[in-house]
């Protein structure tokens, strides 16, 4: 194989990875033959896949805007679609922790009640929460402009997965796990992520805000990184998408605070 075609390959297994595991896209076909399975390097493509989310939840909902749908009803099919194409995998990890964190008194009691696949009070209050900001903001993004709409989805999708970035210099908290097996991003991996997310806020959003959401992205994140040190002593796959659901539910609502572009 040529060095181009080995590039090529690399890139489609990175994307294949990335996409495999935030997405419920149809992406297997990106990974030739004998192509090794590597998820850690594939962190600089998450918020290409957190954008491509957002652009079709977007899509979704200024769609339904166009066929009459109100503000509310358009905003409740566009998160059910965001649910459809990440399988909750975030919303899942959201409420794991707030369960573990609320109900365990030890790092290792909220692992262990982390790892049970029920739902508890903790659990189900953060769910809600995060599911009714969500919500609100985009009733209130529905009735911007089409592009605008769909511009700042992408971004605040792209950008929220950016924001693991600070969880993902952490160690592990479990010997397995999802927080194992993405290994220690090397410093490459992790500029990769960050100039993606920044290229895809700056074809989406006015350029004037583009600093203030990046900032705003890895301050979330840091805070999080934070919480997961004095809870756990580490990250785990939970703590990311508790991440994910956090960032994105600061970035749409100061979304809803800007001035129409």
């Amino acid at each position: 194989m040529s060095g181009a075609g080995r590039v090529l390959a690399g890139l489609g297994a990175d994307l294949a990875a990335g996409f495999g595991l935030l997405t419920h896209f149809p992406v297997g076909w990106l990974v030739r033959p004998g192509q090794p399975y590597r998820p850690g390097r594939a962190i600089w493509c998450y918020p290409l896949a957190g954008a491509a989310i957002g652009a079709l939840v977007g899509t979704g909902l200024v769609g339904a805007r166009s066929i009459g749908f109100g503000p509310g009803l358009a905003a409740a099919w566009a998160l059910c679609a965001a649910l459809l194409l990440t399988g909750g995998l975030h919303e899942d990890g959201l409420a794991d922790l707030a369960d573990g964190c609320g109900g365990g008194h030890t790092p290792e009691q909220r692992l262990e009640i982390m790892r049970d696949s029920r739902i508890g009070a903790f659990g189900a209050l953060a769910l809600g929460i995060c599911l009714l900001i969500r919500f609100g903001a985009m009733s209130a993004l529905a009735s911007r402009p089409g592009p605008e709409t769909i511009g700042i989805l992408a971004a605040a999708c792209a950008l929220s997965r950016m924001a693991m970035l600070p969880v993902l210099r952490l160690p592990p908290a479990r010997a397995d796990g999802l927080g194992r097996s993405l290994g220690t991003p090397t410093c490459p991996v992790l500029a990769g992520m960050v100039l993606t997310a920044t290229l895809i806020a700056v074809a989406t959003l006015p350029l004037r805000l583009v600093p203030g959401a990046l900032v705003v992205s890895v301050v979330v994140g840091w805070g999080i990184s934070r919480f997961a040190v004095s809870r756990l002593g580490g990250r785990t796959g939970d703590v990311l998408g508790a991440c994910v659901m956090a960032a994105e539910c600061v970035l749409l609502s100061l979304a809803t605070v800007l001035p129409p572009a």
